[in-house]
């Protein structure tokens, strides 16, 4: 316990945190934060603490889906949120990890080579994660499965009337025409395509390497009666041709790989209309360019990466994409993910008996830990507007409120 000792007194400094070795000794770190009740954690047996110790997320991870690490007090959210907070981006918080620099050069390459992502990776990875089954994420997305960033005009709106408004802010910044012709770049469930030839009568062509998804997305377009103007495909963007007025991507770029970056925007660039408007939506970190954690890499999004906006803006300047308007969503993921939390917890049961106990435990822990990571980390979310001519758009920003205004009340 001396390492973990020693690691615990460093960083936990505001709030309170109970340790309970193996043996049944107590160890108190931290002070009482009336913003934060207290975490009491168990470790099942004497190498527990040496796994956290030698690699704080993922030997903490791995330790609580085996059930080796006992929370007694609080939930898996709330200990995460008082590690991260006490580390917190603002303050100059950082990666947990050992600073090894040997074990962070072999990182660094083992992430490298994880993100070079060739087309038949990334259709494995795709399918590690979203071919999960479809009946999971009805338990805790919305009725449209929107499995990204929600935009709250109002903190304490639902997770509904939050995916809505996203759809419609992605929409406003896309200047849609009737008529005109989109592409969605990793399409999920199809539900972006089919809000927006809905509510600005425009064709879709979605994309997606998920067969889960293209099922229940061309059966939704069915079920609509728009099959004909709203299309799903399996296929990687790519290998797609034609010319679209508009590109949507929401939740893709992630999954690209920072080796990639340059052909992605070329693509894209060689796809969209000369008058075109392309907004890309995705995770991001709000420092440098990092690093995948292990956890995450293992277990949830393999070949998986945030981009920094240095790299994103890098690799979109050297094909002649113009960013013409830049957002960070900082406080938005943060709270989507508190209804995923929160839903994921009520339906314990139903996932229990779909899987295991240990998926159980692994998806709260990659819920509860992202959470952290967008509300005291560095993660956030940009979306950032491309086109490739500069008078495309209107000359002032003005335009977004008004066309956002409108959306809205189409529902």
């Amino acid at each position: 316990m001396a390492a973990i000792d020693r690691f615990l007194g460093k960083l936990i400094r505001e709030g309170e945190l109970r340790v309970i070795s193996a043996d049944g000794r107590v160890a108190d770190f931290g002070k009482p934060d009336p913003q934060r009740p207290r975490i009491t954690i168990r470790l099942a047996d004497a190498r527990v603490a040496f796994d956290i110790a030698r690699h704080p997320r993922l030997g903490a991870a791995e330790a609580f889906m085996d059930g080796r690490l006992l929370i007694e007090e609080g939930d898996i959210a709330g200990l995460i949120d008082l590690i991260r907070f006490n580390g917190r981006w603002e303050r100059g918080g950082g990666n947990l990890a050992a600073k090894n620099p040997i074990k962070r050069h072999l990182g660094n390459l083992r992430a490298r080579l994880d993100r070079l992502n060739w087309e038949a990776k990334s259709r494995r990875n795709v399918a590690h994660h979203y071919d999960l089954g479809n009946r999971l994420y009805d338990l805790f997305l919305d009725a449209d499965r929107q499995y990204s960033c929600a935009y709250f005009t109002d903190p304490a709106n639902s997770l509904e009337q939050a995916q809505t408004d996203k759809k419609a802010h992605i929409a406003a910044k896309l200047d849609l025409k009737p008529g005109q012709r989109v592409l969605d770049i990793g399409c999920g469930w199809g539900g972006m395509a089919l809000y927006l030839n809905r509510v600005a009568d425009v064709d879709v062509l979605g994309v997606t390497l998920s067969e889960e998804q293209l099922k229940t997305a061309r059966e939704r377009a069915a079920a609509a009666g728009v099959a004909d103007r709203v299309k799903f495909e399996l296929i990687d963007y790519r290998n797609v041709t034609g010319t679209f007025d508009r590109i949507v991507s929401v939740g893709m770029f992630e999954h690209v790989g920072p080796p990639r970056y340059r052909n992605f925007f070329l693509k894209c660039r060689s796809l969209l209309a000369e008058d075109g408007v392309m907004l890309l939506h995705t995770i991001g970190r709000m420092g440098g360019p990092g690093t995948t954690d292990a956890f995450t890499t293992r277990y949830i999004f393999p070949g998986g990466y945030n981009p920094a906006l240095s790299e994103i803006i890098a690799a979109s300047e050297s094909v002649k994409l113009i960013a013409s308007d830049v957002e960070t969503l900082r406080l938005h993921y943060g709270l989507t993910l508190r209804h995923w939390y929160d839903r994921t917890v009520a339906a314990r049961d139903a996932i229990v008996a779909m899987y295991d106990e240990r998926f159980y435990r692994m998806w709260t822990f990659y819920l509860a830990g992202a959470m952290g990571a967008f509300n005291q980390g560095g993660m956030c979310n940009y979306q950032i507007q491309y086109i490739r001519n500069r008078r495309t758009l209107p000359i002032t920003r003005d335009y977004l409120a008004d066309a956002e205004a409108a959306l809205r009340a189409k529902g």
